[in-house]
């Protein structure tokens, strides 16, 4: 039985957080171990560039602090291809031809695109890359054939687009060439994480985040500052759990969830400090981040090997893009001296 084909990726615009961990990296490690799939793992440096195009020094780097991420979670090279995107150049060439099949009424209505629209605050002077960037990522879905695409639910959206594509490039040139691709979840609660300061969001432009690479005093200290219940002032107070950032991370990060019942009937009732209760997260934390920052720091010390892996990575993933292309010009009529 032939394997199903995943293609996924991070943008290249800082190191990676606990939020990508829980949301998408552990559940890639998971997925690639199983033997199921073929996995391909994009560090989408192209994309980054829609919106950072006067910072390309940021992209460059971030692709190889993307890249120790990658390896300190458990991505394997020899049970993955990590590529970069901006060296497959069958990427761009597909992402041409599909532009020609979308209206830009179609891009427009995008909700995805029009709320990151909204959050970066461009007004009208939108980067007409990052406004069709869903066309780009239809070609980096379809140039390997994936039929599987690991996202948080807000980029239903996007899938929907490249599936539209798909359908649209099939029956305009009446060849099943390009395959759609179906979304891969998160568990229910655990695809977005909220920053240690109660924003809703962690994200690296809020800098409000938990990284993969801080040590573990780094570590200590922003859970420290964590964003807990305001009027919970002495440890005697009855606190609240709701919205507490603190309790949310022990739902998703501790084990025993019996422990986690107890601390919060013990909260809500009065008599445990926030001090003990934010010691016991860094606990449960370092038990995760500690083999995490290790394995980091074993690959740092050979960015050489690091670098090889990409550049083994990209040239495979040219194989297979070219190969896709190939069969993309060949249903145009655009081989003309094959």
């Amino acid at each position: 039985m032939a394997k199903k084909v995943i293609l996924t990726g991070d943008r290249p615009t800082g190191r990676l957080h606990i939020g990508h961990y829980i949301g998408s990296l552990k559940n890639r490690v998971e997925l690639q171990n199983s033997g199921d799939y073929d996995t391909f793992i994009m560090i989408a440096d192209t994309q980054a560039l829609t919106d950072n195009a006067r910072d390309p020094e940021k992209i460059r780097h971030s692709l190889m602090e993307v890249a120790l991420d990658y390896l300190a979670v458990g991505i394997d090279p020899a049970k993955s291809t990590i590529l970069i995107q901006s060296g497959v150049p069958a990427l761009t060439e597909l992402t041409m031809y599909y532009l020609d099949l979308v209206t830009v009424s179609r891009l427009d209505r995008n909700p995805t695109v029009k709320t990151e629209i909204k959050q970066k605050e461009f007004g009208a002077s939108v980067p007409a890359g990052f406004f069709i960037y869903p066309v780009s990522q239809a070609a980096d879905i379809t140039a390997f054939k994936a039929d599987t695409v690991p996202v948080g639910d807000d980029q239903e959206p996007m899938l929907e687009q490249a599936r539209e594509i798909v359908r649209t490039f099939n029956r305009t040139y009446n060849k099943d060439v390009l395959v759609e691709p179906e979304g891969y979840f998160p568990a229910k609660g655990l695809g977005r994480l909220p920053g240690i300061d109660g924003n809703a969001k962690m994200s690296k432009s809020l800098n409000n985040g938990i990284y993969l690479a801080d040590d573990a005093d780094t570590v200590q200290k922003k859970i420290m500052s964590m964003y807990t219940d305001p009027d919970h002032i002495h440890v005697q107070d009855p606190g609240k759990v709701e919205g507490n950032v603190v309790f949310t991370y022990l739902d998703i990060f501790d084990p025993d969830k019996k422990q986690v019942a107890a601390l919060k009937e013990q909260y809500q009732h009065g008599g445990l400090g926030d001090v003990k209760l934010k010691r016991y997260l860094n606990d449960v934390m370092e038990q995760i981040l500690e083999p995490i920052r290790t394995r980091r720091a074993q690959y740092a010390e050979d960015m050489g090997q690091v670098q090889q892996m990409l550049i083994d990575g990209t040239k495979h993933a040219n194989e297979v893009a070219n190969q896709t292309l190939d069969e993309v010009r060949d249903a145009i009529g655009f081989n003309y001296f094959k």
